[in-house]
């Protein structure tokens, strides 16, 4: 019945439906058009290829279990090896991201809070274990996991987390320790240590998955995901152009594919076709903002049930928003990667992360593109839930003045949970933060 459901509900209508409707919104797309009370410009078209990305591949997720081994990673984890296995990989990270712009991570949160868990987890992981304990999710149902691979290089939560799920599921947890970067290149010993457990998920993957792992198809899997992530950094490198082609908020949107669906040959293809119109934007001479006088970096997540608002209050006042640390976590590390070594480059790529660099690390990235990119000043989310990330900002907020001379904002929030967010004391801040930028 799986490989029945699977074949009905995803190949024969979910598919076909997914492509009718990308036509649809295409069609939708091309008939807006920019004017004097928009201070955007209309939506990259590509929108509509990645909705119909993401949504087919939820779509599939209803249908996988019993068809092909499932995965549950998270974001900092090495999913090439688990591709090479015929795995369908889940990120709880990237479903929770997807309930909270479809605000529904409070109503999650809630749940899982009523069980037990405190407010003062991450809100990533109360959004996905409401979910768990409640049913309810957006994307109709996520397969159950065969098998669970944590890496501990964006936070230690994800490891609790990721331990309370092996628990519910009674399913194979696999463990990725990567050492924590104090300086501006792992030690040997340190890239050693990674490369072996990475080589080692491989036999537990096999017997999950019941078959051979391929080192040839493993290569190949690595080089395409080597050529999404480039081709990712290209696009967010375009922003650099005045006025800047793209926004911070739409690479927000489109990251979904390499984040999901890193490795697979559509990624590289969707990406190819987004740089395209994106540079069709430069040679027409069109900017994302119809009238951009500032330049912004943004330090942190995402407030995901607030990206649409925040974008247009900005743009309203002429600031894009061109740039985030963010977005470019997952391109800039595409130069480490190298298909002919591909364990010991994956284990340098995984070392490398932001969120498992020093705080004195991350401001030098911060300065650089703020250089990069022209910035005018830096908004830094002071993120309630995502300690990591948020660990060392007042510091870096003075450190960026200091040094580059441009203002920084400190904006208080939470990347998921609406309830850490006023609306009142983002727009003071942000008013205030628009007069500093006009000198």
């Amino acid at each position: 019945m799986s490989r029945l459901g699977h074949l009905l509900g995803y190949r024969l209508a979910g598919r076909p439906l997914l492509r009718l409707q990308r036509r649809r919104d295409e069609r939708r797309l091309d008939s807006l058009r920019s004017g004097p009370d928009r201070p955007l410009e209309p939506p990259l078209r590509s929108i509509a290829r990645m909705k119909e990305m993401m949504s087919g591949h939820y779509l599939e997720g209803r249908h996988a279990s019993g068809v092909r081994p499932v995965a549950w990673v998270t974001s900092g984890a090495s999913t090439e090896i688990l591709l090479t296995l015929g795995f369908f990989v889940i990120y709880p990270e990237n479903h929770a991201a997807l309930c909270g712009a479809r605000r529904r991570a409070q109503h999650l949160c809630e749940v899982a809070e009523d069980a037990g868990y405190s407010r003062d987890i991450c809100s990533y992981a109360r959004t996905d274990l409401g979910a768990l304990l409640s049913g309810e999710t957006p994307v109709g149902r996520l397969p159950r996991p065969d098998l669970l691979l944590c890496c501990t290089n964006i936070c230690q939560t994800v490891l609790y987390w990721y331990r309370v799920l092996a628990d519910h599921f009674g399913c194979p947890l696999v463990l990725v320790d990567t050492p924590f970067q104090y300086g501006p290149q792992p030690q040997p010993h340190e890239v050693a240590y990674v490369r072996r457990q990475l080589e080692e998920i491989v036999p537990v993957a096999e017997r999950v998955a019941g078959r051979p792992f391929s080192e040839q198809e493993f290569t190949a899997i690595v080089a395409r995901a080597k050529e999404a992530s480039e081709t990712w950094l290209e696009i967010l490198e375009r922003a650099r152009h005045r006025p800047s082609p793209l926004t911070a908020f739409d690479a927000f949107t489109h990251l979904g594919p390499i984040v999901d669906l890193r490795g697979e040959q559509a990624t590289t293809d969707y990406y190819r076709g987004l740089l395209a119109e994106i540079d069709r934007r430069i040679a027409a001479g069109i900017g994302a903002v119809r009238e951009e006088r500032y330049r912004v970096l943004w330090d942190n997540l995402p407030i995901w049930y607030r990206i649409g608002p925040l974008s247009q209050w900005l743009a309203a006042r002429g600031v894009n928003v061109v740039a985030s640390t963010y977005a470019h976590a997952w391109g800039e590390l595409a130069p480490l990667m190298d298909p002919l070594h591909p364990f010991e480059s994956m284990a340098r790529v995984y070392l490398h992360p932001i969120l498992n660099r020093s705080a004195g690390q991350k401001l030098e990235a911060m300065r650089g593109m703020v250089d990069d990119f022209s910035a005018d000043g830096v908004i830094l989310h002071s993120d309630r839930s995502c300690k990591p990330y948020s660990l060392g900002q007042i510091d870096q907020r003075d450190g960026l003045v200091n040094q580059t001379g441009v203002p920084a904002l400190l904006l208080e929030a939470d990347h998921n949970d609406p309830r850490s967010f006023s609306e009142e004391q983002a727009a003071s801040r942000l008013e205030a933060f628009v007069e500093m930028l006009g000198g």
